[in-house]
């Protein structure tokens, strides 16, 4: 099995993180068995293209809530590294604070770990 669960859609709130503040929570590895998708669709034409990358951030990002680890996007990244034979992937992991519904973007990636 490549990854921990696939679903289809997200359990936590919306964190209401930009791609400038996912850029400030450091990336990590994260073993690939451990996450679980938030997309059940694979896009066969962005998993082979070599630019997927290009107008995004270069690495998954991940949100850990209630203990799992989320795939937020990334999964095309992270089915390659799969298909290239390896276990785990860097990834930026957001914590969001548990009691916030709708954490602030800019205090986020503070807590990030």
């Amino acid at each position: 099995m490549i990854f921990k669960a696939v679903r289809d859609g997200r359990p936590y709130p919306d964190h209401g993180l930009t791609l400038r503040d996912w850029a400030t929570v450091p990336p990590r590895s994260v073993r690939l068995d451990q996450l679980v998708t938030t997309k059940r669709v694979l896009e066969l034409d962005k998993l082979l293209a070599d630019d997927s990358t290009f107008f995004g951030d270069l690495f998954p990002h991940v949100v850990a809530w209630q203990g799992t680890l989320y795939l937020e996007d990334g999964l095309h990244r992270a089915l390659r590294a799969a298909l290239q034979q390896r276990t785990s992937i860097n990834v930026r992991v957001y914590s969001p604070p548990a009691t916030a519904s709708h954490p602030v973007g800019a205090a986020g990636p503070g807590t990030a770990g």
